[in-house]
């Protein structure tokens, strides 16, 4: 019979505890309750837009709710589609989230021959943000109404431009529904996000911009952009001496733009709905419903499952628009 030494002995003991010890450790690791280490949200816009913004007033007040950092990235170009790209492209374990809007996640597939995602390719958690556009122009600009707008327009056929953040964002669109429907020859101008197009548009270098409300609701309030008409059904709270465009004269002009996350496809339920339950948990804030209030807007926080249903709807509307503005796919 062989004898061990004492100090073998001792540092098998040693090492076997040692090993249960990391074997613990491990084991409650791969438990812990996600999410356990910091997030990102992608914005698929440059700073300075509506969907920056929005992004980063929930960001510092969702991160209290989750207990973790929420870093927020921008990603702008090619009409939110380079954002959307890094999305479907992240690992599905809920880390990664997209601050999409109605633009990225509706009217693109209207306007894109061939994107490089689909619907399929990513989950919504919800929307959270909603809010109507408004036709602003420079404080210089003569225009003082809608109907002031389209008389110069129409004397000056080819003459104005309108801004956008980028082609196929619901600023582009509302600017070719005030196109058609007014029967003025206006050109596009597209920017990589409101910021860069709200900065030409405050120099004088184009002429107007059916912008989000909240993105312009700064320079409005500053005298530096004058507010001809918001797309809302009724006049904003906020600006309460600018008209509506059907109290314009148009009718069936209506345009609410909106703002949600999304995760890419395959990531599970539980933590889709760990993310769910704090969004919502973080719009229902006094900081948050004040923020948005302030912007002109208002919170939505409805489930991922009808978020779901509600895009599809906004996809198939937009792509009528597309249809009657005779807008070509690229």
């Amino acid at each position: 019979m062989v004898r061990q030494h004492p100090f073998n002995k001792v540092c098998g003991i040693l090492f076997t505890a040692t090993a249960a010890i990391i074997a613990i450790s491990s084991c409650a690791n791969a438990a812990d309750p996600f999410p356990n280490k910091p997030l990102r949200i992608i914005v698929t816009a440059a700073p300075g837009g509506t969907t920056d913004i929005a992004t980063r007033q929930l960001s510092d007040v969702l991160s209290k709710e989750l207990g973790q950092t929420v870093v927020v990235e921008n990603k702008a170009g090619g009409a939110g589609i380079i954002g959307l790209q890094a999305l479907i492209t992240a690992p599905a374990d809920g880390y990664t989230m997209a601050m999409g809007n109605i633009g990225t996640n509706a009217i693109n597939y209207s306007l894109y021959k061939s994107l490089p995602y689909k619907v399929e390719d990513m989950e919504p958690i919800t929307v959270v943000l909603a809010t109507p556009n408004v036709l602003v122009v420079n404080a210089d600009f003569p225009a003082r109404t809608v109907a002031e707008l389209i008389a110069m327009a129409k004397a000056n056929p080819g003459k104005y431009s309108f801004a956008s953040s980028g082609r196929g964002q619901s600023i582009h669109m509302s600017g070719e529904l005030l196109r058609v429907q007014a029967g003025i020859d206006i050109f596009h101008v597209p920017y990589k996000g409101a910021g860069p197009a709200l900065a030409d548009l405050l120099a004088g270098q184009v002429n107007m911009m059916v912008d989000n409300l909240p993105s312009s609701m700064q320079y409005i309030k500053a005298g530096k952009l004058r507010a001809l008409a918001v797309t809302s059904k009724t006049r904003v709270a906020e600006l309460p001496d600018v008209p509506t465009m059907m109290q314009s004269g148009f009718p069936n002009f209506e345009v609410t733009a909106w703002f949600g996350l999304f995760v890419p496809v395959g990531t599970t339920k539980p933590v889709i709905d760990k993310l769910y339950a704090a969004v919502k948990k973080s719009l229902e804030t006094p900081e948050i419903k004040q923020r948005w209030k302030d912007l002109g807007g208002w919170s939505v926080g409805d489930t991922p499952a009808n978020t779901k249903l509600f895009i599809a709807a906004e996809k198939k509307k937009w792509e009528q628009v597309a249809t009657q503005a005779k807008i070509e796919k690229e």
